[in-house]
């Protein structure tokens, strides 16, 4: 007994805690990214986002918070999940054996390692994105996303908690192990990016920020595709008509394209194209001056 408690009290205190307080993180940091993926997809405002000097309604409505389409928030919050239940391993697979507990800490540790690198390094490009001003297409400003700098932050609590509150055998190996897996991520993630950059710089007009500024106030044109005049409205966007906040109200639409015909109906969508803007219901195709004017748009209209 005494054996024990002696091994217990020569462990450092930040090994002991180290992985309940990555649990914590994690269940923080997915309570956030959920919270911000059910918003996105009920397109209700996020808390917080109409702070004056926030730029987090141009952050998460622009196309550098997708990837092929999907809301980045989905893949934190999966991010999250797999480092919780990493962190929790050791704890829930619990062996009367000592050397073969030992193994299981040692092999969720270094699988925490690696994801945690990998999540820090994206996090950290994600960061410097806001930084460099790519994310605001219209004037290229530095922008202050709160929900962003907050999971940026996590992310990097995780990876220190990781690397410096467990016991590694070789440390050398174990960096050069996290330099490969940065690599990979860098290399990849600037791959990714690189489409989202050829739909950014579309943006880049004023079609492309007349579409973000509807989305951002949560307007939306809803239409079918069998509809003429919804794809003379579309055309209206030239190349920036994928940026359009569109619902789809065909019950059947064809490629798969999702139907969202329940809404249409509790909305009362008698014609189309009809756009939801500012509460108001307008039909018909209009100029993107027209759609501007009716939604407060203040930009450039070059």
């Amino acid at each position: 007994m005494s054996g024990t408690n002696t091994r217990k009290r020569s462990e450092p205190w930040l090994h002991r805690w180290s992985h309940p307080a990555i649990i914590a993180i994690a269940i923080f940091g997915f309570s956030l990214t959920t919270y911000l993926t059910v918003t996105h997809f009920f397109g209700q405002k996020v808390a917080l986002c109409d702070v004056q000097g926030s730029g987090c309604d141009l952050v998460l409505s622009s196309e550098y918070a997708k990837i092929f389409g999907i809301p980045l928030t989905i893949f934190g919050a999966l991010g999250y999940l797999t480092l919780g239940l990493l962190a929790g391993v050791p704890m829930l697979l619990k062996r009367d054996d000592p050397k073969e507990q030992a193994k299981i800490k040692e092999v969720a540790n270094f699988l925490m390692f690696m994801v945690s690198s990998a999540t820090f390094v994206f996090s950290g490009y994600l960061m410097y994105l806001l930084a460099s001003g790519k994310v605001d297409s219209i004037n290229g400003q530095p922008q202050f996303c709160l929900y962003c700098v907050t999971s940026a932050t996590n992310m990097a609590l995780i990876w220190l908690l990781t690397v410096f509150g467990n016991s590694w055998k070789d440390v050398g190996q174990l960096f050069f192990t996290g330099a490969i897996v940065a690599i990979i991520t860098l290399t990849a993630t600037v791959g990714v990016y690189a489409s989202q950059t050829k739909i950014a710089v579309q943006s880049n007009s004023f079609a492309g920020r007349l579409a973000h500024h509807l989305t951002a106030t949560n307007a939306k044109m809803y239409g079918a595709y069998w509809c003429p005049h919804c794809q003379d409205q579309k055309a209206r966007f030239g190349e920036a008509k994928k940026l359009i906040p569109y619902v789809e109200c065909a019950a059947n639409p064809p490629n798969g394209v999702k139907s969202e015909a329940q809404l249409c109906e509790q909305k009362g969508i008698k014609g189309y194209p009809t756009w939801e803007i500012n509460g108001k219901m307008v039909s018909g195709e209009r100029s993107l001056d027209e759609l501007a004017d009716l939604s407060g748009y203040t930009g450039e209209r070059k």
